[in-house]
């Protein structure tokens, strides 16, 4: 049996060797957080990537990036143009570059052609595809220069209002998505809002560049204006829980029951909150996505822009135009399909079985 004393030695080097050990663990792990991790390079970038702002010169331009916003900036003419930066060293321009370059040409757009790192450093690491424009910035116009549109014009009118959008990538994704599924018109909140910055322009695919975007600073004296003259105000929230007052007389129902039969203003409110009470008290009827399956705390609800995708897409494919029905065959059938499905109506066959001239065909007959 160890004596006192004895026990004190033994522990106190056994605590010098662990303080010495863990003293080296200390230094080397401090040495590979300080550069030494692998992806530290890449993971600096990113948080570049995410932070960092857009450079503005002195005349208030600023500069725009990537292939498709620089491009539909040129053909909407909407903005002021400085110059063209167009990457060196490739070899050619071809398809939409070339087309930049004729379009500035045509329009005494002077053209530089800076190497590829001094177009990383003007635009911060974004992703610039070798493209950038130095332009005037893109602002929303106020929401009274989009027109005295009535109910009886068009029936089928939807306009995307936004209260408090607030990340950049967030309202360009959503304004992307509102372009291609239809939307008439973008309204938002300029207080607490995002502006039309390029990075949202680089987020839309240059969407932003070519869309009626309006503004508003009373959104919700907006919302009751337009319900006065026959629209339908939609709202929009998470599966009904605790972010809806339990005294709300606001009608909820899912999206994907939702009869789109007259002029709609669909809400879409801020990342984090939501809509705030004062726009969804001014709301007639509140859409909402349902989810397929029982969610755990903290995924109750989507990302705001594929949020927009999902609930844009279930009200513009009510549109009529061609029958439904048939818009879809032709769309889903190649020529020489639609062809033949004009000459008289086919079997249908299971995808993984095949015809005898199809199989005839693969064996090599």
């Amino acid at each position: 049996m160890l004596q006192g004393s004895s026990t004190t030695a033994l522990l106190s080097a056994f605590g010098c060797a662990t303080w010495r050990c863990s003293g080296h663990l200390a230094r080397h792990f401090s040495q590979t957080w300080r550069g030494e991790r692998p992806g530290g390079e890449e993971l600096r970038r990113l948080l570049l990537d995410d932070l960092a702002p857009i450079p503005r010169s002195a005349s208030g331009l600023e500069l725009l990036f990537g292939l498709s916003p620089c491009l539909l900036a040129l053909r909407a003419a909407r903005r002021r143009v400085s110059r063209l930066l167009l990457q060196a060293g490739r070899s050619g321009l071809q398809g939409e570059r070339a087309e930049l370059l004729r379009v500035a040409e045509a329009r005494d757009i002077p053209v530089l052609r800076p190497r590829r790192q001094k177009l990383d450093a003007l635009c911060r690491h974004q992703v610039h595809q070798g493209v950038c424009l130095e332009v005037s910035p893109l602002r929303p116009r106020p929401w009274t220069e989009a027109g005295e549109a009535r109910p009886g014009n068009d029936p089928r009118q939807l306009w995307l209002v936004l209260e408090e959008l607030q990340d950049p990538r967030n309202l360009g994704a959503v304004l992307r998505s509102a372009h291609f599924l239809g939307v008439d018109k973008v309204i938002t909140s300029r207080r607490n809002s995002c502006p039309l910055t390029p990075v949202v322009s680089k987020a839309s695919a240059g969407a932003m560049e070519v869309m009626d975007i309006f503004f508003t600073d009373d959104l919700g004296g907006f919302l009751q204006a337009k319900a006065r003259q026959g629209w339908l105000v939609a709202g929009t929230v998470g599966c009904p829980g605790p972010e809806i007052p339990p005294s709300s007389e606001v009608p909820i129902t899912s999206c994907l029951e939702f009869l789109w039969d007259r002029p709609t203003l669909l809400v879409l409110g801020n990342e984090g909150s939501g809509l705030s009470p004062e726009v969804q008290a001014s709301c007639q009827l509140l859409l909402t996505i349902l989810p397929g399956r029982q969610l755990p705390p903290g995924l109750e609800s989507l990302n705001v822009s594929v949020a927009a995708g999902i609930l844009l897409h279930s009200i513009c494919s009510q549109r009529k135009g061609i029958p439904e029905e048939r818009r879809r065959g032709q769309l889903l059938q190649g020529p020489r399909e639609s062809s033949a499905a004009a000459e008289g109506p086919r079997v249908a066959q299971d995808p993984g079985q095949s015809s005898g001239s199809e199989k005839m065909r693969q064996d090599g007959g």
